[in-house]
């Protein structure tokens, strides 16, 4: 319709429309490209959408390419995550590609920049370089060996590539400008030895290109007609486009967005992995854990992930998000999409004394009313049921402040009857062990003729039925907001309270059957996934997430 508001496009989106509609491209082709060292985290989520969210918006292609250039860190078992968290989005890649098939073309290249006098073989230490480097302000001094022939440098190069020298002992440098302002662009590394075994190459190469050597290379080699990357990278942007101008290759073209930083996260590869090494978390996949594996596991959905990475948008610069975004993107989209269920995570058990001992009911619960389609299911009710624990106080305050149970307090079981407590037993901790009540026959929901009205409805599980489970409470992995601008080891920031296990826990019967992956909400208390800990024998549950935040409130404890 005319009227309909135009959705507005950030900046790259405006770049590529104009790249389309000038004729710069006929098609756009972008590409993901994760080094397979580590699990992607939340801010890869970003790159994702970005970069597929691109080709699908303008009809081009987008390939998944892993760069996989340092082979000591990098797996198969990384590879294969990440090709799972892809697909886990709703993302299919059009071609899937690696940098190791370029490692002949790229050595070629190598090759003909040395024939160009614009590479040359160094024998200097990293340490010795970084002596002779100079500073920003500074010029640095031209090594030794910068002035060696186009001949001895083939000669040399070649040599490296057939195993003659030790790590370390000699690398291959761009010839640049050794005062250049950029630092990347004064005689930066090309090549490496390396005698490690590639996970996909074996023990062909000896040598391996830098990042910066393969990344803008590969880019052109595919044809991207449109290379995103993330702020840190923008100082690498002159040799990217240097290297492209000097082998004179297709030109791709390098553009930089804002990262996305999580305030209470930690996004760093390295710093997950440390987290994993010393045990701090029980793996990548732990759901305290930032990684696209671990929010997944917790109980995170794909759709939730998109909505809020559009919400936070695309910018030049970067920022701290809240993500309190995140969380509520979750809700939100829980609240449509999962069944509510009975969950009692601190039950006390209640006896309704006037109750027959052997009368069962079948009572009608909805499944979710954000979604009439989701229907309803059959609970069953008897004489002794479960509630809260905190759904009781022996001394309540008054009826205003309190409309939950309390000693001749009425409340309604939700589906069933309006009870009134009559009494309760003690341990001799003085800890309530069994309340009695009283149901009102004629307060049946959907039934009710009493004309009796009360403010409290609570949850219960039927004790005859009710499925044992073990539920962990999962919140925040670190207490610290910036964890940006801290000066101390981020692991004194952990929040030693991030996980909590219950293993008192009551679930309504329709649970009994439950799958790992299936998501409910547990009436008034959050949104819960079966976790893949999960057996014939034992249920776990993790907390997904608060009903609502309630974190503002324990900051201020």
């Amino acid at each position: 319709m005319e009227n309909e508001k135009k959705e507005s496009l950030n900046f790259i989106e405006q770049m590529i429309d104009n790249d389309l509609k000038s004729g710069k491209h006929q098609a756009i082709q972008t590409r993901f490209p994760p080094e397979p060292n580590g699990y992607l985290h939340i801010g890869h989520a970003k790159s994702i959408c970005l970069n597929f969210g691109l080709a699908e918006k303008f009809g081009g292609k987008c390939n998944l390419r892993f760069d996989d250039t340092n082979p000591e860190k990098e797996d198969v078992e990384y590879v294969d995550s990440i090709k799972s968290n892809i697909e886990w989005l709703g993302f299919k890649w059009d071609g899937e590609h690696y940098a190791s098939d370029y490692f002949a073309q790229l050595y070629e290249f190598a090759v003909a920049l040395i024939k160009k006098g614009k590479a040359y073989v160094d024998d200097l230490s990293q340490e010795e370089f970084n002596a002779i480097k100079g500073t920003p302000t500074q010029p640095g001094k031209e090594s030794p060996f910068r002035s060696r022939s186009v001949e001895e440098n083939l000669q040399l190069f070649a040599e490296m590539k057939d195993g003659k020298y030790q790590n370390g002992e000699k690398v291959l440098r761009a010839k640049i400008d050794m005062s250049s302002p950029n630092m990347h662009m004064r005689d930066p590394i090309l090549y490496r030895i390396k005698h490690v075994e590639h996970h996909r190459t074996a023990n062909e190469w000896c040598i391996y290109p830098t990042y910066d050597f393969a990344h803008g290379q590969s880019d052109s080699i595919e044809k991207v007609t449109h290379s995103l990357c993330t702020l840190e990278f923008e100082v690498h942007r002159p040799l990217y486009e240097w290297l492209i101008s000097e082998l004179e290759i297709f030109p791709s073209k390098q553009t930089e967005f804002a990262r996305l930083n999580l305030s209470y996260t930690i996004v760093s590869k390295r710093k997950l992995l440390e987290l994993v090494e010393e045990g701090h978390v029980a793996g990548w996949d732990d759901p305290r854990m930032p990684t696209i594996s671990g929010i997944r596991r917790r109980g995170f959905t794909p759709d939730a992930i998109k909505k809020f990475i559009k919400k936070v948008g695309v910018a030049r610069r970067d920022g701290i998000t809240d993500v309190a975004l995140l969380e509520h993107a979750v809700r939100e989209d829980l609240n449509k999409k999962t069944n509510r269920v009975f969950g009692i995570l601190d039950p006390v058990k209640l006896v309704i004394t006037n109750w027959p001992e052997d009368k069962e009911e079948v009572l009608t619960a909805v499944n979710n009313p954000e979604d009439e389609a989701a229907g309803t299911r059959d609970m069953l009710f008897g004489r002794e049921v479960y509630i809260d624990r905190g759904d009781f106080l022996e001394n309540p305050p008054s009826p205003r402040k309190w409309y939950r149970l309390g000693p001749e307090r009425e409340v309604r079981l939700k589906y069933a009857y309006i009870i009134k407590c009559t009494g309760f037993d003690k341990d001799e901790n003085g800890e309530i062990t069994t309340i009695y009540a009283e149901y009102d026959p004629e307060t049946r929901s959907g039934q009710d003729t009493s004309g009796k009205k009360v403010k409290g409805t609570l949850g219960w599980v039927s004790v005859k039925h009710a499925v044992n489970a073990e539920i962990r409470m999962y919140d925040r992995l670190f207490h610290t907001e910036n964890l940006n601008d801290i000066e101390d080891d981020f692991k004194n920031h952990l929040n030693p309270n991030s996980l909590e296990v219950n293993t008192r826990a009551v679930l309504e019967g329709s649970l009994k059957d439950a799958k790992v992956g299936d998501q409910v909400q547990f009436e008034r208390v959050g949104y819960f996934r079966v976790d893949e800990d999960t057996t014939a024998d034992k249920l776990v549950f993790n907390r997904t997430i608060t009903l609502r935040d309630n974190w503002e409130k324990q900051k201020g404890k």
